[in-house]
């Protein structure tokens, strides 16, 4: 149990506020619904309250990843990161043989969008990513074999404002 789950700040706050809007919103509507549902007499043939249930197991399950996701948060703003290495937090501009670029933000594991460039420091590129600098070449494995990138550039941002 002493494994930390490295997230951004806003990835943090995406967190919280998915709970707040189960604990607060959601789950209570849908506990009115099965109360509603369940005034209506026959339950074992009530739509309304079999789905109201199932959805409420939905919602405390939910509740319960993310509560222990948050339980063991560790917070790092990459803003405040100073480094000329990849680390947690880092956006990573590459290049590839034919000279085309890829940025890539290293994220939680909670906070992977792939479509917006932002991947995991537990992802396979963002475990070979970290530690190098600028100017090195990493290999990636991909699909179709090895593909061979050089660090153009590393910058710690906001999260929000790294480029996607």
């Amino acid at each position: 149990m002493d494994k930390k789950n490295y997230i951004t700040p806003s990835g943090y706050k995406k967190l919280l506020d998915e709970l707040d809007h189960l604990v607060r919103t959601e789950r209570p509507e849908v506990t009115k619904l099965v109360q509603w549902a369940a005034s209506n007499g026959d339950r074992s043939e009530n739509a309304d309250y079999l789905y109201g249930k199932k959805r409420l197991r939905e919602i405390d399950r939910r509740i319960r990843f993310l509560t222990s996701r948050l339980d063991i948060a560790q917070v790092v703003d990459p803003t405040k990161t100073v480094s000329t290495k990849v680390q947690f937090g880092a956006t990573v501009r590459l290049t590839d043989e034919e000279g085309r670029t890829k940025t890539f933000s290293i994220v939680g594991v909670d906070e992977v969008n792939t479509g917006r460039g932002h991947i995991s420091w537990q992802s396979p590129i963002g475990k070979t990513l970290l530690g190098k600098s600028v100017g090195d070449e990493v290999l990636v494995h991909v699909p179709s074999g090895i593909v061979s990138f050089e660090i153009e550039d590393i910058a710690y941002l906001s999260l929000e404002s790294a480029p996607s």
